[in-house]
């Protein structure tokens, strides 16, 4: 699924249908009809951008809505034109059986899932390979070794990376995140990251009424500049 500027190369969908959909009915790119170009917000301060459009690459489990919701924000953070999204192919049904439905049948499992991996990843490697920022998501409910793979791939073609996983998974997800530059723990922490990185605009702190800048906190990197 994508969000960028041009409607000329687009298809028009209603706001609301769920990105993952779009991807299953097999619709290359999705365009918010209506969407203009924001202003930066007020917390922008000044950071100027050129009309570039971010491809994010989203890597991880296909059966949860994390992805719709980090759709959803981009929307809400006035990125639609600015930020483009993709991801494999949410249908795990169809990821299982895509190449066998093309290419005919295999009778042993493991010549089953090497033709249709081989096939997905003319898909993933090309996304991946295209991305000017990956977001990795890890959750507690599902194995996600194809995450943790692209997140190799990512790290070794030297792409920015974003991980995303709950605090429990702090531990085992540390040689992951030591390769990223940003750790999230939770969606909307994703879309301020890139809203930050593409317009500069910040959020209210996360510490709330504790939060000090670093001058104040922990004194004057360079005392003398």
């Amino acid at each position: 699924f994508f969000f960028s500027a041009s409607q000329s190369e687009a298809t028009t969908c209603k706001a609301g249908t769920g990105a993952s959909e779009m991807l299953r009915r097999g619709t290359s790119m999705l365009r918010l009809s209506g969407t203009r170009r924001s202003a930066l917000p007020p917390l922008a301060r000044g950071l100027a951008t050129h009309a570039k459009v971010w491809k994010v690459y989203l890597s991880g489990e296909i059966h949860s809505s994390w992805r719709d919701e980090i759709a959803a924000g981009v929307v809400k953070a006035g990125l639609a034109s600015q930020v483009a999204l993709s991801g494999p192919n949410p249908s795990h049904e169809d990821s299982d059986d895509c190449a066998a439905r093309i290419l005919g049948m295999e009778e042993k499992r493991p010549n089953w899932d090497r033709i249709g991996a081989s096939m997905n990843a003319i898909r993933t490697r090309t996304l991946l390979d295209e991305a000017d920022v990956v977001v990795v998501h890890i959750g507690e409910k599902f194995r996600q070794w194809n995450a943790a793979f692209d997140a190799g791939y990512a790290a070794a073609k030297g792409k920015p990376i974003i991980t995303l996983h709950p605090p429990s998974l702090g531990h085992p997800m540390k040689e992951v995140n030591a390769a990223a530059l940003a750790v999230c723990e939770e969606v909307p922490q994703v879309v301020q990251t890139l809203a930050y990185v593409i317009t500069g605009a910040l959020p209210p702190p996360k510490d709330g009424a504790a939060w000090e800048p670093i001058v104040d906190r922990l004194g004057k990197g360079n005392p003398n500049p």
